[in-house]
């Protein structure tokens, strides 16, 4: 049985306007980059691939697949309590990283379109749709009579700041796993349509397709870059972006089994599915994947989830701020040591079995 803790009740900045999330390491972060690097990529090697994958982007699929049916139409006051509030926690968050998303995608789109007309195509397409999906899901929010003032987020979250290189691995990982995230929730819930309490759910196909192809793009992007792949550094830094990206989605799911299991999945499964899927995805683009397959590995992953939910009962608790340092250290020493140990577990070259993978 996964240990988790109750969702907070939401903060609010005015009625019927969400507080966002207080920013952590496990909240969505809103980045930047250097835009003249990007300009100045020479994407001559896969100039083809990525001219196919922008056309597939303007076409635009899914232009008529976000409007809210009649379904929508209704009191959702039957969703209470826990419930209620795990699945605003979750919108929320899905919503933050979509915007996060448009608000990247749509600079480099901008500072990018008199000097790399393909790749400013790309990114306008990619913000299009990253702005469709987080306006999908605060009009869900205001079903539960809450929403975020997404002009406010704008303004108001700290920038990161991450070079060229760093954005293509950490979007790629995103939108691959956001893929794997929503259509193994969508598989679920099509084999057990009785947990399917609000129709948002039903649109989880096309979207993760959107995911899809914007990995897609960065795959091609990342292999026209051969820095990026064919020596020892990326080698490190591709096990590096797996991992952290491992260990944040595994804290992510523990702190919120609340929610997985209102939709009758089981959050250790889940988050095992989810990983070794875009792990075994990544090979497609990264020059090494991790052993997801070792008996440590999902071990000391849950390893990381008890100390952060220790973390997170020593925060809630009313002592003060210097023996909750004290008492919140070994907690993290202990993420930093399994983690440490699972970066040093021996990868698998995906290069070498780059003609095994389908």
């Amino acid at each position: 049985m996964v240990k988790s803790l109750p969702t907070p009740e939401p903060e609010l900045l005015k009625e019927g306007v969400k507080a966002p999330v207080q920013e952590t390491l496990l909240t969505p972060r809103f980045y930047t980059t250097d835009f003249d690097a990007v300009a100045l990529m020479d994407i001559s090697a896969h100039e083809t691939e990525l001219g196919a994958i922008v056309n597939e982007l303007k076409a635009d699929y899914n232009r008529h697949h976000f409007v809210r049916d009649e379904e929508f139409q209704q009191t959702w006051d039957s969703i209470d309590g826990e419930k209620r509030q795990a699945f605003i926690d979750f919108l929320e968050r899905s919503c933050t990283s979509e915007f996060s998303g448009f608000l990247l995608f749509k600079e480099l789109s901008r500072k990018l379109k008199n000097r790399n007309p393909m790749l400013s195509d790309a990114f306008n397409c990619m913000a299009r749709d990253e702005a469709r999906h987080a306006g999908f899901l605060n009009k869900a929010m205001a079903d539960f009579n809450l929403s975020l003032d997404l002009g406010y987020l704008t303004k108001s979250r700290t920038y990161t700041f991450f070079p060229p290189e760093w954005i293509i691995y950490t979007v790629y990982l995103s939108e691959k796993i956001g893929y794997w995230r929503y259509i193994v929730m969508f598989r679920h819930l099509e084999a057990h349509p009785e947990n399917q309490f609000y129709p948002l759910f039903r649109y989880f196909e096309s979207w993760c397709q959107d995911e899809n192809r914007h990995g897609d793009f960065f795959k091609a992007l990342l292999r026209s870059q051969p820095s990026l792949f064919n020596n020892w550094k990326a080698r490190l830094w591709v096990r590096f972006f797996l991992l952290t990206v491992f260990v944040t989605h595994t804290l992510t799911v523990f702190e919120r089994v609340s929610f997985y299991e209102s939709l009758g999945i089981d959050a250790r499964e889940y988050n095992k599915r989810v990983i070794e899927e875009t792990n075994n995805t990544s090979a497609r683009a990264f020059p090494a994947i991790l052993n997801t397959k070792h008996p440590e590995f999902f071990r000391r992953l849950e390893e990381c989830s008890d100390s952060n939910l220790q973390l997170t009962e020593i925060d809630n608790t009313n002592r003060p701020k210097i023996v909750k340092i004290l008492q919140k250290a070994p907690h993290l020493l202990s993420i930093m040591g399994h983690m440490v140990k699972l970066f040093m577990l021996k990868p698998i070259d995906a290069e070498a079995t780059r003609a095994e993978v389908h």
